[in-house]
């Protein structure tokens, strides 16, 4: 059974498209068994608590020191057996003491193809407002493994989505978010659990 501790800043639809797909039986062998936001009041944790997981939130603003959050942080993902880190729409950085303790064990979903649209401040709404300004054709998500950078990391799965003439941000994300990140975070986690990732560098081969 691999143990995933998802991490979230909002209203958690990735989170609920991870928990869809265990219920499911697409994703078997694989348990969500924490749900840690960065920020209190989010829908995410509704989510978690709806499905009886535990969760925890982790405030940078109650530290003084972002290193000992990341301890914390840390701390609790290994008090639950945490064998993956799933970043759901996780809005902050994370700190390196974590990344180091989860090597090639930290999964992200990034709304557009890296490497277009992404890096420090290219969160959220933001990648599909840019989206828009530059008049891109085709937009998409990326699952990536985390590193210290913004937005690095080896590239496990993409996922092309055309883009409308009357595309407005908000539709824009809707359908990225229904028609990639939801589709294929849950299939980075299967091909994960299923030992089918290889790593060689910065680049990732899926095996049959």
């Amino acid at each position: 059974m691999l143990k995933i501790g998802v991490m979230v800043s909002g209203g958690g639809t990735n989170l609920q498209a991870i928990l869809d797909a265990i219920s499911s039986g697409s994703l078997p062998d694989c348990r969500v068994v924490t749900v840690v936001s960065s920020k209190p009041g989010v829908g995410a944790l509704e989510r978690a608590q709806n499905a009886g997981i535990p969760s925890a939130v982790f405030f940078r603003r109650d530290y003084a020191d972002p290193d000992a959050c990341d301890a914390d942080v840390l701390g609790h993902m290994q008090a639950y057996g945490v064998q993956l880190v799933v970043l759901a729409g996780f809005l902050s950085l994370i700190g390196e003491r974590l990344i180091h303790a989860y090597p090639l064990a930290i999964l992200n979903v990034h709304p557009s193809l890296i490497p277009s649209f992404c890096g420090k401040g290219c969160y959220g709404i933001i990648p599909h407002r840019k989206v828009l300004e530059y008049g891109v054709k085709v937009t998409g998500a990326t699952i990536h493994f985390v590193e210290p950078e913004y937005d690095s990391g080896p590239i496990v799965l993409q996922k092309a989505v055309a883009v409308m003439e009357d595309d407005t941000p908000e539709t824009l994300q809707k359908r990225v978010m229904e028609e990639a990140e939801w589709v294929i975070l849950p299939e980075a986690i299967r091909l994960y659990a299923a030992g089918k990732l290889r790593v060689n560098g910065r680049h990732v081969t899926v095996l049959p």
